[in-house]
C-alpha cells in the first residue's frame, strides 16, 4: 500500500474524475485509507510505499506491476500524468528484493489493475483495450510461463480489469458483464461454470464491488448489495465493507489501493 498523504484528484483521465478536481476531503481520505489498512493487517502483512508529492495516483499500488514469485513486470502507463510512477515502483520493488523487468515503451500495460491471477487454475486473466494493449499478452506469457486469457474492455467507466472482475478463492468469480465485449463475456462464461460466477449488477459495479481484496475467505470492498452478499455467504465467503468513497472520485477502491506481493501458487 502507499500512504495517501499526496492523494487527490488533480487531473481527469477517467470518467469518475469528471467534476472532482480538488474535490476530496483530506481527513476523510486519511480515515478511509487507514481503516482499509487496519482491516487488511488482520489477514496479511502490509508493506508501505512512501507517497510522493505530485503523484496523486501513486496510492493505487495495484497499477505498479504484476508480481509473480520474486519477479515484477512494472507498468508502462498510457497517460503522461502517471508515467513517472513507474520509476518509483521499480525502485521500491528492487529494494524489496524483486527482480524488476520493464516492457518496451510502446507496449502499454498497467500492472495488476489489468492482470489478475485465477485463484484456482494456472491462468492469468488480462484486460486490454482501454489502458493496456493487447500487445502485452506475449510478454505476460513469457513472464509467468502460463496461459493468459485476454479480455477486451469496452466501457470507459471500467477502464481496468480490476474495476469489473474479481477472481476469488476456489475458482469463484465476480464480474460485471457490461464492461466486456461479447467475445470476452463468452470467454469468461465458457471458462467459469455458472454456479461459480456472479454477474454483478450495474449498481454493484458502480459501487466498485468487483474492486475487492480477497484474502482466503474474506472479501474486502467498498459496498455490496444484499443479493451479492448473500451469494458470497452461501459459498463460504465473509464480506467486509469499508467505505472508500473519496478514492472512488479518482476511479479506485480496495483492490486499486493494494498490490499482492506473494503470487507464487502455480
Amino acid at each position: 500500500m502507499c500512504s495517501p498523504q499526496y492523494f487527490g484528484v488533480e487531473y481527469v483521465i477517467n470518467p469518475w474524475m469528471n467534476g472532482q478536481i480538488h474535490g476530496t476531503n483530506y481527513q476523510l481520505v486519511t480515515s478511509q485509507w487507514s481503516t482499509l489498512q487496519t482491516i487488511l493487517k488482520q489477514y496479511a502483512d502490509v508493506s508501505l510505499l512512501p507517497g510522493i508529492q505530485g503523484l496523486p495516483d501513486l496510492v493505487f499500488t495495484a497499477n505498479a506491476a504484476i508480481i509473480y514469485r520474486q519477479t515484477a513486470l512494472v507498468s508502462s502507463f498510457r497517460y503522461p500524468q502517471r508515467q513517472p510512477e513507474t520509476q518509483h515502483f521499480a525502485e521500491w520493488l528492487t529494494a524489496d528484493g524483486f527482480k524488476v523487468h520493464t516492457l518496451p515503451r510502446d507496449v502499454l500495460f498497467e500492472g495488476a489493475g489489468d492482470a489478475l491471477f485465477d485463484r484456482k487454475e494456472p491462468l492469468l486473466w488480462f484486460g486490454y483495450g482501454l489502458r493496456s494493449d493487447a500487445a502485452a499478452k506475449p510478454y505476460l506469457e513469457k513472464f509467468i510461463g502460463t496461459e493468459v486469457q485476454p479480455l477486451e474492455l469496452c466501457d470507459p467507466c471500467f477502464y481496468h480489469l480490476d474495476t469489473c472482475f474479481c477472481p476469488l478463492e476456489d475458482g469463484y468469480l465476480l464480474y460485471y458483464p457490461g464492461a466486456f465485449t461479447k467475445e470476452s463475456r463468452t470467454a469468461i462464461e465458457t471458462r467459469v461454470p455458472a454456479g461459480q460466477r456472479l454477474a454483478v449488477s450495474r449498481e454493484d459495479a458502480g459501487q466498485f464491488a468487483c474492486n475487492a481484496v480477497n484474502i482466503g475467505k474474506q472479501v474486502v470492498l467498498n459496498q455490496s448489495s444484499r443479493e451479492m452478499t448473500r451469494w458470497l455467504s452461501e459459498r463460504g465467503f465473509t464480506v467486509i465493507e469499508t467505505p472508500l468513497t473519496e478514492f472512488m472520485k479518482s476511479g479506485g477502491a480496495a483492490k486499486c489501493l493494494s498490490l499482492r506481493l506473494d503470487e507464487h501458487r502455480f
